[in-house]
């Protein structure tokens, strides 16, 4: 029914927004600074968490992970992201319908819009406060990507979180998430949610509709269509 409420949990990168290269160029920047390497070869960042990034880096240049190693990593990302913050916005878009989608969303009354994305939390913030996407999502119930290099775990996070912040159970059929890639709809799934997938990245819509979506939109510009779908209503 459109009047129950939902708990929907959007990916940043190339779903919200596209600051497409930023990842490589911080991550070689924070390596260098922190463990004195030259960063030799460039993960595959799409749907994938801070963690899972940070820990393959540093196997792949024979650097011991320790949580003291990951936190001056993540210490360093932060802070590039806070410098570069000022001007973030001539790296990047924000993607079509983001802004329509998120504050329609809002203006429900019934939806609760945090995040699920594999950034840490002030990057997080950073990147969608650069475009003015900030203003209808509850950052600190957010699953983040220091959590878990599991992304399935974020799912959970979130959802607890949000279900102890406003004192409501969220359901895993009241949960929606959406995202550009096949992970995005795998943690969906893992969970019992609804999984929406948005062609705006590297996978393709066949791509998203294989990896089991129970949507999938070119990008975010239909916003009625998009609402349904949260709300699963008709159009």
């Amino acid at each position: 029914m459109a009047n129950e409420h939902r708990l929907v949990l959007w990916d940043i990168d190339l779903t919200l927004v596209d600051l497409r290269g930023l990842g490589g160029q911080w991550y070689t920047q924070a390596l260098s600074d922190v463990v004195g390497v030259t960063l030799r070869e460039m993960p595959s960042f799409p749907g994938r968490t801070e963690r899972a990034i940070t820990t393959e880096l540093l196997t792949r240049h024979r650097i011991e992970v320790t949580d003291e190693v990951l936190q001056q990593v993540w210490g360093k990302l932060v802070a590039i992201s806070t410098e570069a913050y000022p001007t973030l916005a001539e790296h990047g878009h924000a993607l079509p319908g983001a802004a329509a989608a998120l504050s329609t969303m809002a203006a429900q009354g019934t939806i609760v819009q945090s995040l699920v994305t594999g950034n840490l939390p002030e990057i997080a913030r950073h990147k969608l406060s650069a475009f003015d996407l900030h203003e209808h999502i509850e950052f600190d119930i957010g699953g983040y990507g220091y959590l878990s290099a599991s992304r399935p775990e974020l799912v959970a996070h979130a959802v607890a979180s949000a279900s102890t912040k406003h004192a409501r159970s969220f359901e895993p059929e009241s949960v929606v998430i959406v995202g550009d890639t096949p992970h995005d709809i795998d943690a969906a799934l893992r969970h019992g949610a609804t999984g929406i997938g948005v062609a705006t990245g590297r996978n393709s819509e066949r791509e998203l509709w294989d990896a089991g979506a129970h949507a999938v939109f070119a990008d975010l510009g239909d916003t009625a269509a998009v609402l349904a779908a949260v709300t699963r209503q008709p159009t």
